[in-house]
Formats: structure tokens, sequence, C-alpha cells
């Protein structure tokens, strides 16, 4: 049987092979990376009938092209990258099919940092400790282990079902969109500072750095100074933990973070809000606001009773 196939005409800005991440290595060192929007992918994956944790394509702020030689069915996700197919506009958030010897190509974002691209049958990598994703830090995981290059070949696993159109209604879509607030709870260091700095730190509006990347977010904007300097034992750290440096600007460790830190944890992002830190592009303004764990746990509850109810076969 012959192999079908992706072919990167052109690999986009930074586009890697990615599913919901490596979970429970983090003690011996290896951060889970996976999609920096997971909602994105679960609902891509929904849409052309995979496994949720199937690995898809993600790219980051300018898209690439992408060849079909025997079609596919196909769902693009998460921000608009202006996707075309052979020329004729194509939406998000709905599968559609490739026919055999159609190009999909995708440019610069329209919205949000990244678009995922999913394919009925996922992308077949070998895995390493049991996932998909690629490690870009460490050079593991993903097709070869780093970004995509143009002349690459991607297989297409196996999918048989028929082809039947899914979407996503336009009001859930516009729920799980960017906001300028991030939900966070206190961090395990919150009362290293001051009632002042901490309700400076949500009062604050803050700027997405040049240098942010999947391992961090640096953030500028007013400083949060500690109550006192104080030697800190490095220790585990968790994905959307608010790091504040000595500097005071905050840094929310992301999905390629380093496990373990020394610098205070003032935050960190609720489960719920992580993927809208994967739609964050350098300059984008943000705030913060505290709600208590029983909030965050209450909102991560409804955000996936909806996500389990509202994909739409046609």
């Amino acid at each position: 049987m012959r192999m079908r196939a992706i072919r990167v005409e052109k690999a986009g800005l930074l586009t890697t092979v990615q599913d919901l991440g490596r979970e429970g290595y983090g003690p011996i060192g290896v951060s889970p990376s996976g999609a920096a929007d997971p909602i994105s992918l679960r609902l891509g994956n929904l849409l052309v009938g995979n496994q949720e944790n199937a690995a898809g394509l993600e790219m980051t702020l300018h898209g690439g092209t992408f060849a079909f030689p025997d079609g596919a069915i196909v769902a693009l996700t998460g921000s608009d990258f202006g996707a075309t197919l052979d020329d004729e506009a194509i939406g998000l958030h709905e599968s559609f099919e490739v026919r055999a010897g159609q190009t999909l190509r995708l440019g610069a974002t329209r919205s949000g940092a990244r678009c995922y691209l999913c394919v009925r049958g996922g992308i077949e990598v070998a895995p390493f400790l049991g996932s998909a994703s690629t490690h870009l830090l460490s050079g593991l995981g993903g097709f070869e282990g780093r970004a995509l290059r143009n002349g690459d070949m991607l297989r297409i696993g196996h999918a048989g079902t028929k082809f039947r159109k899914r979407r996503i209604p336009a009001r859930v879509s516009e729920q799980l969109a960017a906001r300028g607030v991030l939900r966070v709870t206190a961090g395990p260091q919150a009362d290293w500072f001051s009632t002042a700095a901490r309700r400076a730190f949500c009062a604050g509006t803050y700027r997405v750095g040049e240098q942010s990347d999947r391992m961090g977010l640096r953030l500028a904007g007013a400083r949060i100074p500690l109550k006192r300097e104080r030697p800190m034992i490095t220790e585990g750290v968790s994905l959307g933990a608010v790091q504040i440096p000595q500097a005071g600007a905050p840094i929310i460790l992301f999905v390629e973070q380093q496990t373990t830190g020394g610098y205070p944890k003032i935050a960190n992002v609720i489960s719920a809000d992580l993927h809208r830190v994967g739609q964050l592009r350098p300059r984008d303004e943000i705030r913060f606001e505290e709600v208590t764990f029983m909030q965050a746990r209450s909102v991560l509850i409804e955000q996936e009773k909806m996500l389990a109810s509202q994909v739409i076969v046609e």
C-alpha cells in the first residue's frame, strides 16, 4: 500500500510536530513540550475524527505551504493565517477535504501566535518517551527532533472512515479566543511579596517581549519587588508558573520550560488559560487576575464540558 504523506514545500517560520506532550518526566529533567495551544490541537483532531492526542503541525507567526500527493481530510484551528487551498480561501474550525495533488498555503498571522494543521490519521513519527511532540531545546521527538524544513515528507497515519464535514460553532471559538487577562492562582512564594506588590502585579499591564519562546514568555512592565532579598533553594517548577527574577520583570514558564528553578514564583496561570498563553505574540499586552483554587477548578470543569459537546457533524 502506498504511503500517504504531506510534502513540505515551504516550512514557514517555525513549524513542528506536536501532540499533547509527555507528562510525568519532570523529575528526570524533561519538560512536557507539546502543543503551545492544546485546546486548538484537541479541537482540530476532533474535527478530523482523530483521538485528541494525535500529532499535528504547530505553525508559529507565519505558516508554511504543504502539498498532498494523495489527498487528506484536514482541519485548521487556532489563529487565522490566511489559509488557501489552490488559491481558494479556507476557514478555521471546520474540516475539509484536500484532493490528491492540491496544495495548502498559509501566510502571516492575522490574529494570535499559532495555527494548527490536523489531518485524519495524524502525523506518524517515532515516539520519544511516549509522545510525538518535538522538544526543540533537546532536539528530541517529533520529526528528527527539529523544526520542519523545505522538502520534508511527513507520513500520515491510517484513516478509514468516510468523510463527514464537522465544524465548531462560532460561539465556542469566540469563548476560547485570546483575551487580555490571564487568570492566576497564588504561587508557592506569593507571601515573599508585599500586599502592595501583589496588587501591583494584578493591576499592571505587561508587554510580551521579543525574546519569548516555547520555553518562556518574558514580560516588560512594572517591576515587582520582594519584601526583602532572601536565599532560595532550587525547586521544581510547574507549567505556567510566573517567576520574578531579581530584576523584577515576570517570566511565564511554558511548555519547554526548565523543570527546576531558583526564582520566587508569585503566581501560576490556571490550566484553563494556558492555551491563551500559547497564542500570545511579541508586543501583545496582558494583565493578570488572581482567582482561588476552587474558581480555577470550576473554570476548567466548565471548559472541559464545553469541549466535549460542541463539535457539530453535518
